[in-house]
């Protein structure tokens, strides 16, 4: 693997650009306007990226629709963290030679982690005519000049080199929300745990500069956005890379420091390198929610050992101490592997002792999917699907009802809370915590801070009405 990160200059970004006026010169030759599509799949690093292919077909005069059929461009961003997801995305793929069929000058594309993966391209190259062009992540800089060589050569589109990554400052977005921003602070990982493909298909580590982070921050709440979520693979490694002496707690630290009334938020957090500092960074600022997502995948040592993850369940189980101490109401999440190759029983019942001392509002549950390419792909795995099937069963379950329980107990208590929509008849918020609220409401309340006194709950959300007294 090339290990060396590129920083795209701002000359080759205005290269970009020009392609972006040619596509769209091209379009107004045939005297319409355009339509693009883009589908992601995955993680929220996943969903920031979609947000630039929609900034760079938006500039080269495409107008963004809702769905595939009579789009002109359409474009896959794809994860390859689970198996079945991949299985999705080749079988939504595949069901795309339907709409190309009635719309033959349709132009397909696929990109995101999938395209970094061995052999995917070679089997769309095969199996799938009707895909015009790959691109990995690596490459998600250069989209209007991959666009550009379909349209004006007809012929399909590679770009899936061998490199480590690279750091593009502004491309242009079209973000999902006005309201919720989402903000790469780094890319790439380093910690190749056993499971996890990410560092084969999105590099390693690499910092965006502060100062870039810090602009598109004030930018973002200049505009009125009320919410921004840090985003990398392991934002506690972030500044590692740097020459400037920054780590994260220094920058959530200035971003908190930014003046106006909004909430930050960050995923995801190794418990490698998460510690005091940034558990009291979090603590000292009302800016920051007291929210933390702290995968610990296992709750045995040795199968934690086996993923290559660099911490124990003492040290894991230390700093939740840690972090509940000086936030007290701290707002806790995870996620959860069952079935790791040769997880035993016992080491499973470690896992829901873990659970059950630490009480995590939520978790985000998987059963193990083996990676090729990865290490964990190659070991023995005797545990039968069946009995990795009832373990997941039983962890979501105790989940659910230590869920339910700390839902109840919000009953009667009244929270600050962002209302940034609605579902159906009522409108939606979160708390602090990133819990899902439904209230009664005008819609002319969305996009504001207000106090809220929650009246019910149930395993996934709570209820509530608005108080009197003003956020």
């Amino acid at each position: 693997m090339n290990t060396k990160t590129t920083v795209i200059e701002q000359a080759e970004l205005e290269k970009q650009y020009a392609f972006c006026d040619k596509i769209s010169a091209y379009w107004q030759g045939e005297n319409r306007v355009p339509t693009a599509y883009v589908e992601t799949y995955g993680c929220q690093q996943n969903e920031a990226d979609s947000e630039k292919l929609r900034g760079y077909l938006s500039q080269s005069g495409y107008t963004i629709v809702a769905e595939a059929e009579g789009a002109d461009v359409v474009v896959m961003n794809t994860c390859a963290i689970r198996e079945h997801a991949e299985q999705r995305v080749f079988g939504n793929l595949g069901a795309l030679t339907h709409t190309k069929r009635r719309h033959p000058e349709q132009k397909i594309f696929l990109c995101g982690c999938m395209a970094g993966e061995a052999g995917v391209s070679e089997r769309i190259r095969k199996s799938y005519p009707h895909v015009d062009g790959v691109f990995s992540t690596h490459h998600l800089w250069q989209f209007p000049e991959i666009l550009w060589n379909v349209l004006s050569e007809g012929k399909r589109q590679f770009y899936i080199a061998d490199e480590a990554g690279s750091i593009a400052e502004g491309i242009p977005q079209i973000r999902d929300s006005s309201l919720k921003a989402w903000v790469s602070i780094m890319y790439g990982c380093n910690n190749f745990c056993t499971y996890c493909i990410v560092p084969y298909v999105r590099g390693r580590e690499r910092s965006r500069k502060k100062e870039d982070i810090l602009q598109e921050c004030r930018s973002l709440i200049a505009s009125g956005v009320k919410e921004i979520t840090l985003l990398g693979q392991n934002v506690n490694s972030y500044g590692k890379d740097l020459e400037e002496n920054v780590d994260f707690s220094d920058l959530l630290a200035e971003i908190a420091a930014i003046p106006g009334d909004f909430l930050i938020r960050f995923m995801t957090s190794h418990p490698r390198d998460a510690g005091k500092k940034l558990f009291d960074t979090m603590a000292s600022s009302p800016k920051i929610a007291k929210q933390l997502h702290l995968p610990f995948q296992s709750g045995s040592s040795r199968v934690l050992k086996a993923m290559n993850r660099h911490y124990d369940r003492e040290h894991y189980l230390s700093l939740v101490e840690y972090a509940k101490r000086v936030m007290p109401d701290l707002v806790l999440t995870s996620d959860v592997i069952v079935g790791f190759p040769g997880e035993t029983a016992e080491e499973f019942e470690e896992t829901l002792t873990l659970i059950a001392a630490v009480r995590f509002d939520a978790l985000f549950t998987f059963i193990f999917s083996p990676r090729v390419g990865t290490p964990a792909a190659q070991m023995d795995d005797p545990t039968p699907k069946e009995e990795k099937n009832r373990r997941f069963d039983r962890l979501c379950a105790l989940q659910n009802s230590i869920s339910e329980e700390i839902h109840k107990a919000y009953i009667g208590k009244t929270l600050r809370c962002l209302i940034d929509g609605s579902d159906e008849e009522y409108l939606t918020a979160r708390t602090e915590g990133g819990r899902l609220v439904r209230l009664k409401g005008d819609s002319s309340r969305i996009g504001t801070f207000a106090n809220v006194t929650i009246t019910a709950s149930n395993t996934w959300s709570l209820t509530g009405t608005l108080a009197e007294t003003e956020a």
